[in-house]
């Protein structure tokens, strides 16, 4: 079974159909799903070649048009790459069902009883750049917390994304699950008209550039969840240990610049600056990562120099950014003005630092003596993630499929009515939980 020809058929018809395959989905067993999932896992790896074929060419493509390279980073899809991806998905599945959990059962009155139960969203919008694994993690979150999913794919990753689908709709045809649960859009112009549907869809995933970002947010009725920047901090206290600092560093920097929880800027305490940056860019330089740095870092080591605007800048490359603090408050400011709520960590022996840094620094996600590059749904053992979201109310972080269910409120009596329960004589609730 192929992925359904889209490109005659109404962008709300397509919704519609995706609504009511959901509406099934979302009243499916956990067995059900799973195996769905699993049949989505076999269709990936029985059509591996065609998919990393697909991408050669879109990489092929993209280095034509001269994409910029942490983008281009994103799109390619090696073998390894691909099996892990494909292992994200099994992972999802051995996931506990996040649909039908009773978070709140309680006795109003005698035989009248109150329950809080998760249910699924209903349809997920999710617009991204490039990463085609990103489809994938999305798709097998989507079935196990029972959503359908729009999905639209950059440009530059349109080979990719088809074969994905086409993929993934082959193996949902041979379980309970329809394969209209999961659609793929193709064109830029369907984004506008797809942030209209608030009918039809019940929250917009968006994961690019801050202006897209923005510009998703401005355009809908619908929820929005996401973040626009990883501008993302390593903060090095005094009391640190230098080769924990280091190692920490250069992990948090080069591990995989592209992404991001990536670090883009360096604040290091003036006391331990002399001895610790001169290590600090000897082991960076080893990985060729440009150093731009405050009149005070300079003076240590050679290097260009930094501007305000760096550190508001996602570099998403190989360039980092250094500013030499007198205190642990100086670097919490700099974070809270510069930083984009992300991913800010602290290297420090210091207990009581590290708390203050934990508790003062606002972001959703705040690590102390590990890299920021574990900000991530399948390190935190979510199996994968739709995206990272910035914003106060929670969900926030890294979002799996705690963040992909809602709740209802469910009350049974037995011919119980409101006026028992007010006036003069009025009848008290018990309010016990069970």
């Amino acid at each position: 079974m192929t992925a359904t020809p889209l490109a005659s058929i109404p962008l709300s018809a397509i919704a519609q159909k995706t609504r009511q395959a959901s509406q099934k989905l979302a009243v499916l067993s956990t067995k059900a799903k799973n195996e769905a999932i699993e049949a989505i896992a076999q269709a990936l790896e029985a059509a591996a070649p065609e998919i990393l074929a697909a991408n050669a060419a879109d990489c092929q493509a993209a280095e034509a048009d001269k994409i910029p390279k942490p983008l281009y980073n994103r799109l390619k899809l090696n073998e390894t790459k691909l099996k892990g991806a494909i292992q994200g998905v099994r992972d999802v599945g051995n996931l506990g069902d996040p649909v039908g959990n009773v978070q709140i059962h309680r006795e109003l009155d005698q035989g009248l009883i109150l329950k809080r139960v998760t249910c699924s969203l209903g349809v997920l919008g999710v617009i991204f750049e490039a990463r085609p694994d990103a489809l994938i993690q999305i798709t097998s979150l989507a079935i196990k917390s029972g959503n359908g999913v729009i999905l639209k794919g950059g440009k530059e990753a349109i080979r990719s994304c088809e074969t994905l689908v086409k993929a993934i709709h082959k193996g949902l045809s041979t379980t309970a699950v329809d394969p209209a649960t999961v659609q793929l859009l193709t064109t830029r112009e369907e984004i506008k008209e797809l942030l209209q549907l608030d009918n039809y869809v019940d929250l917009i995933i968006p994961r690019g550039s801050n202006a897209f970002v923005r510009f998703v947010q401005e355009n809908t009725r619908i929820p929005v969840l996401g973040h626009a920047d990883g501008i993302c901090h390593l903060y090095i206290d005094a009391a640190a240990d230098l080769e924990k600092a280091v190692t920490i560093t250069v992990d948090a920097k080069t591990q995989y610049p592209a992404v991001c929880n990536a670090i883009e800027t360096l604040l290091v305490h003036s006391t331990i600056a002399p001895r610790f940056l001169p290590l600090a860019a000897e082991a960076l330089k080893k990985r060729n990562v440009e150093l731009r740095g405050d009149e005070a870092s300079r003076e240590i080591i050679p290097i260009s120099v930094a501007t305000d605007e760096d550190w508001s800048t996602e570099y998403s490359d190989l360039i980092l950014s250094i500013k030499v603090v007198d205190s642990v408050e100086e670097a919490i400011n700099h974070i809270n003005t510069y930083g984009s709520r992300h991913t800010d960590a602290i290297v420090t022996e210091d207990q009581e630092v590290a708390d203050s840094f934990g508790n003062q620094v606002d972001a959703a996600n705040v690590f102390h003596n590990c890299s920021t590059r574990f900000a991530d749904g399948f390190r935190y053992g979510f199996g994968a993630e739709v995206g990272i979201s910035t914003q106060q109310m929670p969900p926030r972080g890294p979002v799996g499929l705690e963040g992909l269910v809602t709740y209802k409120y469910k009350v049974t009596g037995n011919g119980h009515i409101a006026a028992t329960y007010v006036g003069e004589n009025a009848k008290p609730f018990t309010h016990r939980d069970i």
